[in-house]
């Protein structure tokens, strides 16, 4: 049987250009295509756009 670890993630874990800009959707990718890099796989995901920025929260796993 296959097992799992699991990690919660959310907007604050991605890099941002600067203090006082946003986050961009290519920061996200960038953000999530690391993620996938070392083996996590994004299961579950909310995401909001507001005013240019992105917002969200979101559970990855990977297999143990």
């Amino acid at each position: 049987m296959k097992k799992f670890t699991y990690k919660v993630i959310d907007s604050r874990d991605v890099a941002t250009g600067g203090l006082f800009k946003g986050r961009k959707r290519e920061d996200v990718e960038q953000y999530l295509n690391s993620l996938g890099a070392q083996g996590w796989e994004l299961v579950n995901v909310d995401f909001r756009e507001l005013e240019g920025a992105l917002e969200f929260g979101g559970v990855m796993k990977r297999e143990v």
